[in-house]
């Protein structure tokens, strides 16, 4: 691998693009096993996190690791097979009782109807980095961003420089038989398709949108006309600081096209970013004191590893007509020429005499259109955008924080008042969660919308330490349907899983979490779980190295089995990453109850109220006809008095909304 490699592996690290370190990572795994028994058990009904913490100190292993859970359960875990073993599991999407869960080799299809025992219904082999997968009726979306991916799906790669046969961009496949998908189009990008969001117009029933956040730099002109590394100001057609719009006709995909490449970025300066956290500057001190070479990429020191120093070395020797072990001089030459080759791989970053530019491209942007917006994570800021007008997406809002150091994704809540930034630093490969790292760093940081702009409340970070052998940072996930709360289940990659109650903005809390231990208790091999979504009363992860897992949650003193009933209430006939669903709750009695659990809880309502009401409902339940309706219709009309002397009257006035929706359906 070239000095140019080694350089672009950390950039794609850093711009959390992971495909050329994965195969080498875990290219020794041979076997699987069924997974470990927990260690600690769930605590029955406990409001109260386990002390000491049993996440810290797992035992290492591969399929074989220990685990540790906290009201939640694993209900199964299944291994890759084996065209699958040893590469990257990626993201995942949901169709009906289906899950497709990308790969850094292709995608695979999970019929999910029973949770206990996933059944693979298709394996699709088609390498590219890093494959995440979108749905929308008969349609799969699969990004494609590195240099290994063909058009022909062909698994040998591509080895020249400039390639007719390479695909960077969106695969479109025909999934109307999921059981054998057919690639029937693609949408070639000059940077590539590192994630992709689908958005679905409410307006627009003959298209769909996709939005695509390509990180990588961008590819020749001779391999795809049009495309142009400049900055903007020497070529208004740049390919950077700019996203893509693909619009895709439903009744012909094949016409698939880039409609817009929206420059939201405009305007917008480089922010302030923190340092080296003490244990990377440690690891860097101890590197340069040995004499390894450093290179200085997006900010962040990196070590050059010492097989590609080796070679470079090589080269230098080679280029002076040299024979033999390298010089002194040579290691001078390399060490001086290091930071033009860095700045030659990583293009143009400067805007003439002002200031530095600001990020010229998103990770993920998460669509929420059904109210009109979407959260862009976008390297180094959180952007607020109007999407109403699908083609020709607008900034409304930006925001910048120190603390950050790679804003990832986005999620907002139900209602659209607050939304949630990830800060995936060190680029999902490195080890963020250790003791002496901040917690505001590789965290979450949590905003309220008011007037159409971002203010930030908090961060919330993963509250248990791991090690320097397992890649921990803030990762993907999404709300889970608790009717009156805000609650979200999350990936930390070999952190495991957290889930959170962020209703107050200001004060998130833990609730449940699931972890294992590191695949390897000397070394660093990248695993853990990249993605988690609540999808029809079920709690889906993709984990990188060790396949599907599956869980369920536990009810406790912080979440009732009510409250998780009536989650369960809540079903999608699709879900992807980054296309956010408005969450509607059918009328429900245990809805109701759910309310109720948490004026109890939070001591919304007098006690003695809340048993009287607490008969009423179950009451009512049992009464059938008219008698239930009005049952239902007085009880809500107590409510609405009730709600004016309740020290939680919002949430009095929501279990009223609540049993006035039963009575309707009573009629």
């Amino acid at each position: 691998m070239t000095f140019a490699d080694s350089v672009h592996a950390r950039y794609r690290t850093l711009a959390s693009a992971r495909y050329l370190a994965g195969a080498a990572l875990l290219a020794g795994v041979a076997a699987c096993a069924p997974s470990a028994a927990p260690t600690s058990a769930p605590t029955p009904m406990s409001g109260v996190a386990p002390s000491p913490d049993p996440r810290v100190g797992l035992k290492a292993g591969l399929f074989d690791a220990g685990e540790a859970s906290w009201n939640m359960k694993l209900v199964s875990t299944t291994p890759p097979p084996d065209a699958f073993l040893g590469k990257w599991n990626s993201d995942l999407a949901f169709l009906g009782n289906y899950v497709i869960q990308g790969s850094f080799n292709g995608f695979q299809v999970w019929d999910i109807s029973n949770a206990a025992a996933p059944a693979l219904v298709r394996e699709f082999v088609c390498p590219a980095s890093q494959s995440d997968v979108s749905v929308y009726k008969n349609l799969l979306f699969v990004s494609g961003e590195g240099l290994e991916g063909r058009l022909d799906c062909g698994a040998e790669g591509v080895q020249s420089a400039v390639s007719a046969e390479r695909l960077r961009g969106i695969r479109i496949f025909d999934i109307s038989d999921i059981r054998n998908p057919k690639y029937v189009s693609n949408v070639q990008t000059c940077r590539g398709s590192h994630t992709h969001s689908v958005l679905v117009d409410p307006n627009d029933a003959a298209n769909v949108y996709v939005y695509v956040s390509g990180s990588a730099p961008v590819r020749p002109a001779g391999e795809l006309d049009g495309c142009s590394g400049a900055l903007p100001t020497a070529d208004p057609n740049s390919a950077l600081f700019r996203i893509e719009v693909i619009k895709v006709p439903l009744a012909d995909p094949t016409k698939a096209a880039i409609v817009n490449s929206p420059r939201i970025f405009e305007g917008l300066v480089a922010p302030e970013t923190h340092g080296m956290a003490p244990a990377d500057k440690a690891e860097i001190d101890r590197a340069r004191a040995r004499g390894a070479f450093i290179a200085e990429v997006m900010g962040e020191m990196m070590v050059l590893p010492d097989d590609f120093a080796a070679a470079q070395l090589a080269n230098v020797v080679r280029a002076r007509n040299g024979t033999g072990a390298p010089t002194a001089a040579d290691s001078a030459t390399l060490r001086a020429a290091i930071p033009a080759m860095v700045a030659q791989m990583m293009g143009p970053s400067a805007g003439g005499d002002g200031p530095r530019p600001g990020p010229n491209q998103c990770h993920d942007i998460t669509l929420y259109p059904a109210i009109g917006l979407a959260g862009g994570a976008c390297e180094g800021y959180g952007l607020l955008l109007d999407i109403k007008d699908p083609a020709n997406p607008k900034r409304l809002a930006a925001v910048s924080d120190s603390n950050f150091a790679y804003w990832h994704s986005a999620t907002f809540n139900n209602d659209g008042s607050k939304v949630l930034f990830t800060d995936e630093w060190g680029g999902g490969t490195a080890p963020k969660c250790r003791d002496s790292d901040p917690m505001s760093w590789g965290a979450n940081a949590l905003f309220t919308i008011e007037n159409g702009k971002m203010v930030f409340q908090s961060y919330y970070k993963l509250p248990a330490a791991q090690t320097s052998t397992e890649n921990c940072v803030a990762h993907n996930g999404s709300l889970i349907p608790v009717p009156g709360r805000d609650i979200m289940v999350q990936s930390w990659y070999q952190g495991g899983i957290s889930i959170f109650d962020w209703t107050d903005a200001s004060n998130a809390k833990e609730i449940a979490y699931f972890d294992r231990g590191p695949i390897n208790s000397s070394a660093l091999e990248t695993g853990g779980t990249w993605s988690v979504y609540w999808y029809n009363g079920k709690i889906v992860s993709s984990e990188i190295a060790r396949g599907l897992d599956i869980f369920e949650l536990t009810p406790s003193a912080l979440l009732s089995q009510n409250e998780i009933d009536a989650a369960k209430t809540v079903t999608f006939d699709y879900l992807n990453p980054q296309g956010q669903p408005k969450i509607t709750w059918p009328a429900s009695f245990v809805r109701s109850h759910a309310l109720l659990d948490q004026l109890v809880r939070n001591n919304g309502l007098d006690a003695g109220r809340i048993s009287a009401v607490r008969s009423a409902l179950t009451a009512a339940e049992r009464a059938t006809g008219e008698s239930r309706r009005s049952a239902l219709s007085a009880l809500a009309t107590t409510l609405d008095g009730d709600a004016r002397g309740a020290t939680d009257s919002a949430k009095v006035r929501m279990l009223a909304v609540s049993v006035r929706e039963l009575a309707d359906a009573a009629r």
